[in-house]
């Protein structure tokens, strides 16, 4: 077995309540203990929003610098990612945690449509979020919605624009943006090899395109996202107990395929994401 499999935990994302799934974690506290969970079970990776107390979505750098400090303590080595995504603030507000040094961050490179809304990402707010992960020596992972996201993340990189490696993370399955759709993931891969052979990619599938588009990821030699986040289900009739559950059947999946899933210092090693002296 070789190719290591980088397994990204998505762990509370902005829509997902405790009425969806109790397993839900919304308070910092329940974040970490979540996260850690997932981290023993195989997650190299946490992708981390915040949480107001009455489980509306937040923006607030406090909750994420308590939410570092905690992972950092109890998931040594986990690769903590913060999600400057759309819901959770407008404007600058949505990169006014990066101060803090994350190791990655969210970053979404053009706009596209979500399930009731328009999904801004215009071009000033795309270049002020890239600039400050240049000041804070953040990788971005670029969400990729659409086709042209990818081609516009493979620009950006290209004219130094974006840290680091550059980290492509195709989204299929949000409705009204680009279905999980076979012919079009393998588009994906093979532009993506063909534009920027240099580059990493992962996949992550909403809902219940969440199974399918992992093991598509996996079987195509990339790196995949679960978590209830973007699934509150192990099936139709059947709650995800935990983040961990969701990171353990991805793993089961790596098995079949006979990839070792990443450990930490295999995902910073691939991701070129060192730790922070």
């Amino acid at each position: 077995m070789s190719n290591p499999c980088i397994l990204c935990v998505a762990i509370t994302g902005s829509l997902p309540t405790k009425a969806n799934n109790p397993a839900v974690p919304i308070t910092v506290s329940e974040q970490i203990e979540s996260t850690h969970e997932a981290f023993e079970a195989g997650a190299s990776i946490c992708h981390a929003h915040v949480r107001n107390d009455d489980q509306t979505p937040s923006s607030d750098p406090e909750k994420f610098a308590a939410l570092k400090e905690g992972l950092e303590k109890h998931c040594p080595g986990m690769i903590i990612q913060f999600s400057t995504g759309g819901r959770s603030g407008a404007g600058k507000t949505r990169g006014g945690m990066l101060p803090l040094q994350p190791d990655m961050a969210s970053l979404s490179v053009g706009s596209n449509n979500f399930p009731t809304r328009v999904y801004e990402n215009p071009p000033d707010l795309v270049d002020w979020l890239a600039s400050e992960m240049r000041t804070h020596h953040i990788t971005p992972e670029v969400e990729a919605f659409d086709l042209s996201h990818i081609l516009q993340a493979i620009r950006l990189h290209r004219e130094g624009a974006l840290y680091g490696k550059l980290y492509v993370q195709f989204v299929m399955g949000v409705q009204n943006a680009m279905p999980a759709d076979k012919e079009v993931f393998d588009l994906y891969v093979d532009l993506v090899k063909r534009r920027a052979p240099e580059a990493n990619w992962c996949a992550a599938g909403i809902g219940a395109n969440q199974l399918v588009v992992n093991e598509w990821a996996i079987a195509a030699g990339g790196h995949t996202r679960t978590g209830l986040e973007d699934n509150v289900r192990l099936d139709r009739q059947t709650l995800a107990p935990s983040n961990a559950a969701l990171i353990r059947r991805a793993a089961e999946l790596c098995d079949k395929y006979e990839r070792p899933v990443a450990t930490w210092q295999q995902a910073r090693e691939i991701l070129d994401v060192p730790l922070r002296g």
